[in-house]
């Protein structure tokens, strides 16, 4: 049996140097890439892999189960923060009625929390620029997990920047209050 091998795609950049614009973002194929907006630059993120994916769907599932009604979780949505900026989360946390009536991009004004699950390719990337990022646009509550360990990081907004992170470690139940009550161990986020 023949078989042809596929030939690698490539991305064709929009026209024009940086700063991109949301505009020239939504022209880029869909090819499996994470593309987001950072003050008009280009970041992209490889797709996620099996690990943090499993972790994305673990902490989703956690957040979804103690959810009051009025509330939603989903897993990467648009988020649109301005023309130059665009993010991706991988879960965050909306008021159903925001949910019903959004149809391509939130606005981080509808956002209770972002979460972001670190992995190689986008570590350096969760633990700065989307701190400073999701601070700016006023997100009230950010998470950051790191799988090894795994350790949940909490920020809370104070002003228009976090607090210093509060460290989660695995092999602890922790309650956390917001953006609703949610009891659960880290450990809980890895299959071991």
């Amino acid at each position: 049996m023949a078989t042809i091998e596929p030939t690698p795609r490539r991305t064709v950049l929009p026209a024009g140097a940086p700063p991109f614009t949301v505009d020239d973002l939504l022209e880029l194929p869909v090819d499996g890439r994470r593309y987001e907006l950072f003050n008009g630059s280009l970041v992209v993120s490889p797709a996620p892999t099996p690990l943090h994916q499993d972790v994305i769907f673990r902490l989703q599932t956690i957040l979804h189960q103690a959810a009051p009604s009025h509330l939603k979780v989903f897993s990467t949505v648009n988020v649109r923060a301005s023309d130059r900026d665009f993010y991706i989360p991988d879960i965050v946390v909306v008021p159903r009625a925001r949910a019903r009536s959004v149809a391509l991009m939130f606005a981080p004004s509808d956002l209770l929390l972002v979460v972001e699950v670190v992995s190689p390719s986008t570590g350096m990337h969760d633990r700065t620029a989307k701190v400073e990022a999701y601070a700016a646009a006023g997100i009230p509550l950010y998470w950051r997990v790191d799988p090894e360990g795994p350790i949940l990081y909490v920020y809370e907004l104070e002003g228009d920047t976090y607090q210093k992170p509060v460290a989660h470690k695995a092999g602890s139940m922790i309650t956390l209050s917001a953006p609703y009550p949610v009891t659960f161990d880290p450990a809980e986020l890895i299959d071991d």
